[in-house]
């Protein structure tokens, strides 16, 4: 703690002086999971020292965790005590502040809700340097509530407390094929229900291939051919397993999945949105090629490789909240205008207002149904952006949806505001914390596609990684060297296992 605090005085030290200088600021974070091309700017404070596991309370079942420690090291040292966090990101190297500046679900969230609902206080320097601690019900509770999902417009989280559920061995993993988008969007919806399920997700593979996907966990011992894992280089990557398990399946298939095995569980591929750098690259997809190249194939080298070589200016990357009600008909859309096959389907318990949050009409129930929709989209920059464009007014105006806002937005700024639901409280916020020289949400989450383009046009070697493959191989270059290539056993499993 004693180090802790001196990073803190730092960090507060100079957030004070730009702030007294009137200038902006970039925050260091060490890692990223953005999808969005980065900017740049001369002022940075470097907080990637904040990478640590304070301590682990037993008999509170909470944890004091530094903002930049990644959900497989935040596992790693609960699991120790028999706790985990009730929502996990399916990604290793997504932080905990990342997770609560952010909006992070998984697969519990049915139940537990977004991330940042397991976090009981956190500890933030505000943009003048004041160092406060906030919680949900104390005395910053608005200045809580405002920051969980404004993407660190409002000041910059140093730790947080979170809390803990009893962690068991294994997950009782069933998959539930079904053989219609509408069937498989009901079911999950009555799975999502289930208060005793832990875990609920699916996959649409096609218009007649669906699979639910529910999971409890258990401290039974399974038969050893029942038990999976997906961590190893000779695993199945999780979705084409899946796939395979369920394809021609008429019952529920079940299997025992070690517990931060299925946590975990699309980290190799990045989902499938790993099958793309093998597309990019025109290079064979099969199981020895995935083998051979699975040091490459995790979320933390795919995210590095995928800015650094440009890809994600040509990469459609949307989550997109949708009231269960009105599903179908998008997903319908998406296959029409993307053509692109698997979606992830994900049932979220909703966040109250105000809160950058997605959200659908209260009427629709306390839950609503995620859409994951990643896939290339048009080569032409301008067609591109139109794709995008046009999923942001369709899903507002005629499915009643919401976008997550890690995704990329296109919106203009009155667009935005209006999708959000204004920004009054917001401002008042800003003005009350001292944080109206931070960027906005709005400033940190859009997507310029026009000053993109222009950049490429502008710096002859922005312009040469446009053509193919050198943004691929760059993308991998640049990836290995921020040492985010780490072929290592994860830490949570043990070397030989």
């Amino acid at each position: 703690m004693d180090a802790h605090k001196q990073a803190v005085t730092r960090i507060a030290a100079a957030a004070r002086q730009y702030f007294q200088a009137g200038e902006p600021y970039r925050v260091f974070h060490g890692s990223t999971n953005t999808t969005r091309p980065r900017r740049s700017t001369a002022n940075i404070i470097d907080i990637s020292a904040l990478n640590n596991v304070l301590k682990v309370d037993i008999k509170t079942r909470t944890a004091l965790v530094e903002p930049n420690v990644p959900m497989d090291q935040l596992v790693a040292s609960t699991l120790k005590h028999g706790l985990i966090p009730p929502v996990v990101m399916e990604f290793p190297g997504i932080t905990v502040g990342g997770g609560f500046a952010g909006t992070g679900g998984e697969s519990s969230s049915f139940k537990h809700g977004f991330f940042d609902r397991s976090v009981s206080s956190v500890e933030m320097v505000l943009a003048d340097g004041d160092v406060v601690h906030a919680s949900p019900n104390g005395r910053y509770a608005d200045l809580f509530h405002g920051a969980a999902g404004a993407v660190g417009s409002l000041g910059l989280v140093t730790m947080a407390e979170l809390g803990l559920v009893e962690a068991k061995r294994y997950v009782r993993t069933t998959y539930h094929p079904r053989r219609s988008v509408g069937e498989t969007i009901a079911f999950i919806r009555q799975e999502a229900m289930n208060q005793a399920r832990d875990y609920v997700d699916g996959i649409l593979f096609s218009k007649d291939h669906g699979v639910v996907i529910t999971g409890e966990m258990t401290d039974e011992e399974p038969p050893p051919d029942e038990v999976r894992t997906f961590s190893h280089s000779t695993d199945p990557w999780f979705y084409m397993h899946v796939c395979d398990r369920t394809r021609s399946a008429s019952s529920p298939v079940v299997e025992f999945i070690p517990l931060a095995e299925y946590l975990f569980r699309y980290d190799r591929g990045g989902f499938w949105v790993g099958k793309s750098a093998f597309e990019y690259f025109k290079f064979p997809f099969n199981s020895l090629t995935r083998r051979f190249l699975d040091d490459f194939l995790h979320t933390r080298m795919l995210y590095e490789a995928l800015l650094s070589g440009r890809e994600s200016s040509r990469y459609v990357v949307q989550d997109l909240a949708l009231p269960y009600s009105r599903a179908e008909a998008f997903v319908d859309y998406t296959a029409k205008k993307f053509g692109i096959w698997p979606l992830w389907l994900c049932p979220i318990l909703q966040t109250p207002p105000p809160t950058f949050h997605p959200r659908v009409a209260e009427a629709e129930g306390p839950q609503f149904l995620n859409v994951g929709l990643w896939g290339f989209g048009p080569r032409d920059q301008a067609a591109f952006v139109e794709c995008n464009r046009d999923l942001e007014r369709r899903l507002r105006g005629d499915f009643g949806g919401m976008k997550w806002l890690y995704a990329h937005t296109y919106y203009t700024e009155d667009e935005f505001w209006e999708a959000y639901g204004g920004r009054g409280w917001y401002d008042e916020l800003r003005k009350k914390y001292r944080a109206t020289t931070l960027p906005s949400v709005y400033d940190k989450v859009k997507v310029d596609g026009e000053a993109y383009g222009r950049q490429e046009k502008e710096e002859w070697g922005a312009w040469a990684l446009s053509f193919w493959p050198l943004g691929g191989m760059w993308g991998i270059r640049k990836a290995i060297q921020s040492g985010q290539y780490l072929p290592r056993c994860p830490p949570w499993r043990k070397e030989g296992e």
